[in-house]
């Protein structure tokens, strides 16, 4: 750890917002109020704004049990302002979770007091499960995922995993992949269930046309078709420029709108477009004063609502050098058009499954992500296509919330 956090202090200061409830990081600050009789206490740790997203849905059922009361933690300041905005009225307190070390987890863990905790997607704590297993409290990991990367890690480690993943004692898996990652990890099969993936749930509030007119002037986008980055990562903006400037030399009107994973990487994003001599407008500004090339949305929060202006949609961290993938889920759900890299691996099964039902187009490099890119804003056919492909993969996948909320109500303790 303290080699570490130099590193770490230099991220938070380029990021910001890391300063405020600082101390909760080292377990002091939570102050839930007191226990209330016949109430089940439940503490959430969700890492950040992808994660915050997809439980809303959870949160909301969980509430209405009546009877349960949710602490919900996360790990960034942008994942904490979201909570804040969103979940303020479903929780009975919000904060940061502790450094995952026995003195700061076990005084959170005095503070917090719960019934049960709930680890969502690829959160596996060491201490705190072991505060939780020392009290007799549950553990389950919601969504719970093995992206390639981590699988590669983690059974070549299996020895030092295997302590942790059985600390937990219920798995509920996002896909069936991911099920029989966490068995050839050593997860018992009795202590395993496939109940799907809540991103597949998000309810997405839909934007009247007035809505999304009024937000593309405000944008600065122009008439016409509107290409969307969502949550790039270096490297993949000077793709998708270099394709917008290729479609519009090909006669093709269209607009760009650039959502970088980043916020803080708009000096940078900012820097790329005036070298290339496009006019652009940055939404944390303020209203467009006039239409401009290129849009970029660096706002936390917002890509749902962004997206909905797509017409065809790229999914970031999928190019090379970069490693992972943003989720394609919200694009699918609005029913979109989409195209990302060969680097998925956060979400194999999904874009496996998106691109074998013709819903999504995945590229192998840059230069053939320029080449779909433009081929697709020039064929309103296909595009029409993938978008109906889209929205019947989301249909079909639906129904997590509420199998995943069946699983954890096993899990709460009697009355």
């Amino acid at each position: 750890m303290l080699v570490l956090v130099p590193g770490y202090l230099l991220r938070m200061r380029r990021r910001g917002g890391y300063g405020e409830k600082f101390s909760q990081r080292f377990g002091a600050g939570h102050r839930p109020p007191p226990r209330r009789p016949g109430v089940r206490r439940v503490w959430v740790q969700a890492v950040s704004v992808g994660e915050m997203l997809a439980i809303g849905p959870l949160l909301q059922s969980l509430t209405n049990e009546g009877d349960v009361e949710i602490y919900l933690t996360t790990t960034t300041s942008t994942g904490f302002k979201l909570a804040r905005e969103r979940y303020a009225g479903l929780t009975i307190g919000i904060g940061y979770f502790p450094l995952d070390w026995w003195f700061f987890s076990a005084r959170t863990w005095r503070a917090v007091a719960p019934d049960l905790a709930i680890l969502t997607e690829g959160e596996r704590w060491p201490e705190h499960i072991h505060q939780a297993n020392t009290r007799r409290v549950p553990v389950l990991s919601v969504n719970a995922r093995l992206s390639d990367r981590s699988f590669r890690r983690m059974r070549r480690f299996r020895w030092a995993v295997q302590g942790v993943l059985r600390g937990m004692d219920r798995v509920l898996a996002g896909s069936a992949h991911d099920a029989e990652r966490f068995l050839e990890l050593g997860v018992r099969r009795d202590a395993l269930e496939v109940t799907g993936n809540l991103k597949l749930d998000v309810t997405i509030p839909r934007l009247a046309d007035e809505e999304r007119e009024t937000l593309r002037r405000e944008l600065g986008l122009s008439p016409g078709l509107v290409l969307v980055g969502s949550s790039t990562w270096p490297g993949e903006e000077e793709v998708l420029l270099a394709a917008y400037q290729k479609a519009r030399d090909e006669g093709i009107a269209c607009g760009l709108l650039l959502v970088p994973r980043h916020a803080e990487r708009r000096r940078d994003v900012e820097r790329l477009l005036s070298e290339n001599g496009v006019t652009s407008h940055f939404r944390s500004r303020g209203v467009a004063p006039a239409i401009v090339d290129v849009a970029v949305g660096d706002t936390t929060g917002e890509l749902q609502k962004l997206a909905q202006l797509a017409d065809l949609v790229f999914v970031g961290k999928s190019l090379p050098p970069n490693e992972g993938g943003q989720t394609p889920v919200e694009a699918a759900a609005l029913g979109k058009p989409i195209v990302f890299g060969p680097r998925m691996t956060n979400f194999t099964p999904i874009a496996r499954e998106l691109t074998q039902s013709g819903a999504a187009a995945q590229v192998s490099d840059a230069a053939q992500a320029g080449r779909e890119i433009v081929a697709l804003l020039r064929s309103p056919e296909r595009r029409q296509a993938m978008a109906a492909a889209a929205v019947q993969w989301h249909a079909a996948n639906a129904g997590a919330v509420e199998r995943t909320v069946a699983a954890i109500r096993q899990w709460l303790p009697q009355r």
